[in-house]
């Protein structure tokens, strides 16, 4: 099991998309969100199961457990989820780090969150200017509250 380190913030605008090195489309579900969360995951053209436990310090770490599947079981189990969350990816590099922007759709559209992964919770990286507003450990971010209580609903 690996110790998973993030921050989360929310972003104010799309200059980002001009950055990116890259971009996907991932669709993921949630089979378990208690003690661990389950989640199935459709990322580009490959397929994960993860395993996370609840958060630690505040939001920042947590262990998570991530293995590939075949995705025609992914797309099985997507539909016993009770949600699923539908999103563009977008890596970009910022000085000497990468910022994983999620670009949500369907029910979440209009939501835009980046994500940075630290070597510890002690790390503060550099910030791009199209960062807005740190959310590190807000539940109502997390993708697994979000695939039961979509964006769309908050307003």
């Amino acid at each position: 099991m690996a110790r998973e380190i993030e921050r989360k913030f929310l972003v104010c605008d799309d200059s980002f998309r001009k950055a990116a090195r890259s971009s996907a489309r991932i669709a993921q579900g949630y089979l378990c969100t208690r003690r661990v969360t389950a989640r199935v995951r459709i990322y580009g053209e490959q397929a994960f199961l993860t395993l996370k436990s609840k958060s630690r310090d505040g939001g920042l770490s947590r262990f998570e457990w991530e293995r590939p599947m075949p995705v025609r079981c992914a797309e099985l189990l997507l539909r016993r989820c009770a949600g699923v969350v539908e999103k563009r990816r977008y890596l970009v590099d910022y000085e000497g780090y990468t910022f994983e922007v999620d670009e949500f759709e369907g029910k979440n559209e209009g939501l835009v969150v980046a994500e940075v992964e630290l070597a510890s919770v002690d790390e503060h990286p550099p910030l791009p200017d199209w960062i807005w507003k740190e959310v590190t450990g807000n539940r109502y971010y997390y993708n697994s509250f979000l695939a039961r209580h979509p964006y769309c609903e908050w307003r």
